[in-house]
């Protein structure tokens, strides 16, 4: 039976991975866990003379290298000097060469987040006026592409292994330590540690190209490798790998001379201490040592109350670990699991008491994460990462729901234990009467084989007009002493096979296990999907940042140190070559009069010499506007407008009409605070 079913539930695990490794490499590349909120020059801005220098401010710090900070003129040449540095906070600077041009400057960045993710992007400003020609630069999807995909394939690689090695164990020695004999519980827990092992070293090749240039061919850079070394994430990296070396011991003593404790025993004849207390200890210290690797250099290790965030996080992950993957060893255990060594009642409930202890300590941390990480209910609902953690929510609810049903599953088992041990104890009567009586020895055999002399349908040899095996026993004295000793081996062995193939048709007989059975592998199914969820949590700014990242953003894109506020707004008149971007400056963006600039720019960056630019304010909560200016032409995709008033601060809607043609125009707007 079980070989039959195996295969199946294989064949259900491998097509729910690849379901979610697609569903992993068509998404969008992960968003960064710290966000520009400001920079000096500002985006799109025109300066009278050259700066000293370029800064850019973050949501958190950032890890720097001598290329994060480039700064690039209008003929994409280098014109920064030096090396980037923090010079305040999280802001970091980069220090330009002297005598600089007029024109547009392109600047490019390139960081790693606190927690270990990527963030890149560029933006413009301009000395003097706004050069025909920018510096072209490439997509900057920082984390993004193939290997961005393989990143996130190997991080889900070594949570479903951490999850499978950790709680596989913990099912051993905690519920079924009998289990430490079974081949399929073995290779389970050995698997998980040869598949998180791999894509330990998997993450630590990928880490350079994954924070830097995004490039295959630079996964097997040595000096890349030597960097990533010296970084937080890749000091987390090696730890793991050394504990990893500590755990493959742990495993070969459970399932070495831990599972060969009982057959050691029964030769001996004395009893032997009982090294589990040992083993949990030490596994307990491997396991959470591992948890805190990732814990060290992610979510936990920024941002708000990190002192409790990370021991929260390494209870969370092992909390998680104990339940899914005890959960993956139990339907291993009772799909898996020969006759002979089925998995007990009495540690279906072990696991579910362990189960529903991981459940509440999940519970307890993952509120205080979701409360860390999200922080309001605008963040719960509005960001990518809450939508995720309301997901995961659900998934986790339904898991609980499938757990009771499992639970009444095993309660259903219970009844019928007594019964099986009953109906098992009362087939071996007659062959054990056989054998103190003697004359009923032929008795039991036939109760057991039947009257024939060919072998009965369990198997076991009797004979009709040939002598049994007892009665060939009688007559061992005439046979020749190697012939007994083979005889008896083989009656052995016929008997065992009998006695395994009774326990399987009474295992596959019960109703209550085959329910168990299905409820288990439904759990296992949700939780393949749960653990997807949770690895894309880790690879998306959390929803707290995200919201204060936006308002930094916001308020910094709305004033400078000036007060002055800068609108990006494309437009497409629907003509020829109808298509580009207007910025708009407004200095000093206050109540009173204001100086207006207007850039008017074709998709690729380059000036659009267009006849016509107009522009009007309107103040819908006072019911005023639209307020009309009439800019004046500067230069080519250049107007500009002196003493405009504002009369009342509130939330402005200024609209830009531009045409592009005698029949050719457009108008678009965007809202910006004034005063």
């Amino acid at each position: 039976m079980s070989q039959t079913i195996t295969p199946r539930v294989r064949n259900l695990v491998l097509l729910l991975l690849a379901a979610i490794g697609l569903l992993l490499a068509g998404a969008a590349p992960a968003s960064a866990h710290a966000a520009l909120t400001g920079s000096d020059p500002q985006q799109g801005v025109v300066v009278d003379k050259a700066p000293g220098q370029v800064s850019l401010t973050f949501s958190e710090q950032v890890a720097l290298n001598d290329d994060s900070l480039r700064v690039l003129d209008p003929k994409g040449n280098r014109v920064d000097a030096g090396k980037p540095a923090n010079v305040s906070g999280t802001t970091y600077a980069v220090q330009l060469r002297g005598g600089l041009p007029d024109g547009t400057y392109t600047v490019v960045y390139q960081v790693v987040s606190a927690d270990s993710h990527p963030v890149g992007g560029a933006y413009t400003f301009s000395i003097g006026a706004p050069s025909k020609t920018s510096a072209a630069v490439g997509g900057q999807e920082a984390g993004g592409g193939l290997v961005g995909a393989l990143h996130g394939f190997g991080r889900y690689v070594s949570y479903a292994g951490f999850i499978v090695l950790v709680g596989g164990a913990a099912f051993v020695l905690a519920c079924w330590q009998r289990g430490s004999g079974v081949r399929a519980v073995q290779r389970l827990v050995v698997s998980g540690w040869v598949t998180l092992t791999a894509s330990t070293l998997m993450l630590l090749l990928l880490r350079g190209s994954y924070t830097t240039s995004g490039k295959a061919g630079d996964i097997f850079d040595l000096t890349l490798l030597g960097q990533v070394l010296q970084t937080k994430t890749g000091a987390a990296l090696v730890s793991r790998l050394l504990l990893l070396a500590a755990a493959a011991l742990f495993v070969a003593v459970l399932f070495g001379a831990h599972g060969k404790r009982d057959d050691q025993e029964k030769q001996d004849g004395e009893e032997k201490r009982d090294p589990s207390l040992g083993l949990a200890i030490g596994g307990t210290a491997v396991a959470a040592g591992i948890a805190a690797s990732w814990s060290m250099a992610e979510h936990a290790s920024t941002g708000l109350q990190t002192g409790i965030a990370m021991p929260v996080d390494v209870i969370h992950l092992l909390a998680v670990a104990t339940w899914l993957g005890g959960l993956v060893t139990l339907l291993v255990a009772l799909y898996g699991s020969s006759g002979q060594t089925p998995v007990e009642t009495a540690a279906v409930r072990r696991f579910s008491r362990l189960a529903f202890g991981s459940v509440l300590a999940l519970v307890a941390t993952g509120t205080y994460q979701s409360w860390r990480q999200a922080g309001s209910w605008q963040a719960l609902t509005g960001t990518r990462y809450g939508q995720l953690l309301l997901v995961k929510i659900g998934l986790v609810v339904l898991l609980v729901g499938i757990a009771s049903i499992s639970r009444r599953w095993t309660g259903r088992l219970a009844e019928t234990v007594t019964a099986q041990a009953a109906v098992t104890t009362h087939a071996r009567v007659p062959a054990t009467a056989g054998k103190t009586t003697g004359s009923d020895e032929k008795t039991g055999t036939d109760a057991e084989s039947g009257s024939g002399g060919k072998p009965g349908p369990d198997g076991e040899p009797g004979g009709e007009g040939k002598p049994g095996p007892d009665e060939k026993a009688k007559t061992g004295g005439r046979a020749a002493n190697g012939d007994t000793s083979q005889r008896a081996a083989q009656l052995a062995r016929q008997r065992a096979a009998v006695d395994t193939a009774r326990r399987k048709r009474l295992r596959d007989a019960d109703p209550g296990r085959l329910g168990l059975r299905r409820s288990v592998l439904a759990e296992a199914a949700v939780a393949v999907v749960l653990l997807a969820v949770t690895t894309a949590l880790t690879q998306t700014e959390p929803g707290r940042t995200e919201v204060e990242a936006k308002a930094a953003t916001s308020s910094s894109s709305s004033s400078s140190s000036e007060g002055a506020v800068t609108l990006d707004m494309p437009f497409d008149t629907g003509g020829q070559n109808g298509k580009g971007l207007v910025r708009l400056d407004i200095d000093p963006a206050r109540v009173g009069g204001n100086d207006l600039h207007v850039y008017v720019q074709r998709t690729d960056g380059r000036p659009y010499d267009i006849p016509e630019v107009k522009v009007a304010f309107s103040l819908a909560a006072k019911k005023l506007g639209p307020l009309p200016v009439a800019p004046d032409r500067i230069a080519t995709g250049h107007w500009a407008a002196s003493g405009v008033q504002i009369p009342m601060a509130g939330d402005w809607q200024i609209e830009v009409t531009v045409r592009t043609s005698d029949i050719d125009q457009v108008t678009v707007t965007k809202n910006a605070q004034i005063g």
